[in-house]
């Protein structure tokens, strides 16, 4: 029996479950944002997770008299949505090319909620939501991806996720340790499940508050001096600069390059330090977003900078399109 509910105290009885929308949406309004954060790391896009939970509320409507009481209705949801996103990820396959998968995208602080995290759980809160895990889960066939999220994030035991997956236990337990396996040799021959030291609270904000005068006033030496020399810019899709001085000579040449002024305004993005980007041209009175800047800090100075520019993402993240220069 699936009993995940004993974790969290918001096991309702389903008793309304069968009787009126309004009813049932009470009844499950308070897994949405969770639902919403494990459709995000089976899928990697925050646009692609919010639509898996609304797909996956439809299917649990439609078939609510199906609902067996068996289970808790927090464990029968995330059924749906795992299915929603194993389907998601087949479609993806089918329109894509089997051997695609898509870049990373930032969430916002403000769905991830409590950052706190099972005890039993194998990765840490901000470790579970960074875009180096959640890039090394994209590359996880489907149902290893599930079977880790399920068991060493949100610490389910093998047989709540084997009824949930409709597997044996010997099968969840295979699919673990193949998913963990993978997840290990990556880890052996890259930096992508990197795991720094975290810099103290004062340095921290010292060091970020010097980043961001630096590009407010296009100071490149200024931003290339808090950059470890073996930092990376990366812009998904595919550009990646590697090596301080080659971004440097990358920033110089392109957004500098052009005399635009920038303006960097904090945001809470993956738990880590993140920056929308505000630019304009010379002349221009007006500064528009154009990009979401993830900051990663390695001890005293950066070590990645991951800038997903997309003017879409603004209201994402609960911000205005334009600012006044």
């Amino acid at each position: 029996m699936i009993e995940p509910s004993r974790r969290h105290p918001s096991s309702v009885e389903p008793r309304s479950l069968v009787a009126t929308a309004e009813a049932f949406d009470e009844l499950t309004s308070p897994f949405r944002r969770e639902l919403l954060v494990h459709c995000y790391r089976m899928l990697g896009s925050i646009d692609d997770a919010e639509d898996a939970v609304q797909d996956a509320l439809a299917r649990a409507w439609r078939g609510r008299a199906t609902f067996q009481r068996a289970i808790s209705v927090r464990a029968w949801l995330y059924r749906i949505a795992t299915n929603a996103c194993l389907d998601a990820i087949e479609r993806r396959k089918r329109t894509q090319g089997g051997d695609a998968h898509p870049s990373v995208g930032p969430i916002p602080d403000d769905i991830l909620g409590d950052a706190s995290a099972e005890p039993e759980a194998r990765y840490d809160a901000h470790e579970s939501v960074s875009l180096a895990f959640l890039t090394a889960l994209q590359l996880l066939p489907p149902r290893q991806r599930a079977v880790l999220i399920l068991r060493d994030v949100l610490a389910w035991r093998a047989s709540e996720v084997a009824e949930l997956l409709e597997l044996t236990v010997p099968a969840v337990n295979s699919a673990l340790h193949r998913a963990r396996s993978k997840m290990s040799s990556r880890e052996q021959a890259g930096p992508l499940l990197d795991r720094p030291p975290a810099a103290e609270p004062h340095h921290l904000r010292s060091l970020l508050e010097r980043y961001v005068r630096a590009w407010e006033a296009a100071d490149v030496a200024g931003l290339v001096a808090l950059l470890r020399e073996e930092a990376i810019v990366a812009m998904p899709p595919g550009v990646i600069v590697r090596g301080r001085a080659e971004i440097g000579a990358f920033l110089a040449a392109t957004v500098f390059g052009s005399g635009l002024r920038v303006r960097l305004v904090p945001v809470g993005a993956n738990r880590g330090p993140a920056f929308a980007v505000y630019s304009a041209g010379p002349g221009d009175a007006v500064l528009r977003m154009y990009a979401i800047l993830l900051v990663d800090v390695h001890g005293s100075l950066i070590s990645r900078i991951t800038v997903f520019a997309d003017q879409r993402l603004a209201p994402t993240f609960g911000l205005t399109g334009e600012l006044a220069g």
